[in-house]
């Protein structure tokens, strides 16, 4: 059976992917037709339901549980690796009222912890999560929120931080980060969204145990990323969690849409928004 899958180019993703689509395992019969994207035109292709396996950030996936389900596999969940919102010069939490913010998205993750932790900012703009230094370094916002590989290379850039929203998140739930999940569409039969969730565990299971295997895949579409930077981004967002969500995972991510629908952010999720396991 063939199947549209869609993921980033950033490491973190094509690291698990590699061996699935690269023929290194099992796929049990399966076939993928690839479509790379950053993860917010990933969320938009998921909204439009055009694309039956899919990268998405779990904000995205708050308005999306009634055409997907959410697979054990593969997310990117963690501690110490959130967003960031930083500045070019020195700004205090509590300033940040009234100032234009800069986001990698309307439906990234790191927007909605921004939101859950200053409901009030009004001033957002959406940029390319890989353009925001650029947009802040040049005044065009007077901060942004950076995700990925970026927070490797700000500092760098003479940029501050003002907040980092994981340690927020963190220090009031004592939770790993929901940031990203895979999703498959409800309409594919059973078997074959169990079957997809089994191939997705064993790549990334290959992936952690034969990293080297990964790299041209991961090199082909880093582009100019530092190699240091590039093996930092999988080691921060590849885990156990990636394997399997587990107890703790799913724990994680019911509170963080908890939260968001307290706060009236989306509306409740479909109660079965989880891939049942296999009996």
């Amino acid at each position: 059976m063939r199947l549209t899958l869609g993921f980033s180019t950033c490491p973190n993703d094509t690291f698990i992917f590699d061996a699935m689509v690269n023929g290194r395992i099992d796929t049990e019969g399966l076939r993928f037709e690839l479509l790379l994207a950053d993860v917010e035109e990933l969320n938009r292709l998921a909204f439009k339901s055009s694309i039956d396996i899919t990268k998405v950030s779990y904000h995205a996936f708050a308005y999306l549980s009634g055409v997907y389900q959410l697979l054990t596999a593969g997310s990117a969940l963690g501690f110490g690796n959130g967003p960031l919102l930083i500045s070019k010069h020195k700004i205090y939490p509590d300033e940040l009222e009234g100032l234009r913010i800069a986001i990698p998205g309307k439906y990234t993750t790191a927007n909605l912890l921004l939101s859950l932790a200053y409901p009030n900012l009004k001033l957002k703009s959406e940029y390319l999560f890989s353009d925001i230094e650029e947009v802040v370094l040049s005044g065009e916002a007077d901060a942004g929120v950076i995700i990925h590989e970026n927070r490797f290379t700000y500092q760098s850039r003479g940029l501050k931080k003002i907040v980092d929203l994981g340690e927020q998140w963190e220090s009031q739930t004592g939770m790993p980060i929901p940031l990203g999940g895979i999703i498959l569409k409800r309409d594919l039969p059973g078997e074959i969204r169990l079957k997809v969730n089994r191939v997705l565990r064993r790549s990334v299971e290959y992936a952690l145990q034969n990293p080297n295997d990964s790299l041209p895949f991961v090199r082909l579409h880093a582009q100019a990323m530092e190699e240091e930077v590039m093996r930092n981004h999988i080691q921060l967002y590849v885990n156990n969690f990636s394997v399997d969500l587990g107890e703790k995972g799913r724990e994680a991510i019911a509170t963080l849409y908890a939260r968001g629908a307290e706060k009236q952010i989306f509306p409740p999720l479909q109660p079965d928004w989880l891939l049942p396991l296999e009996a």
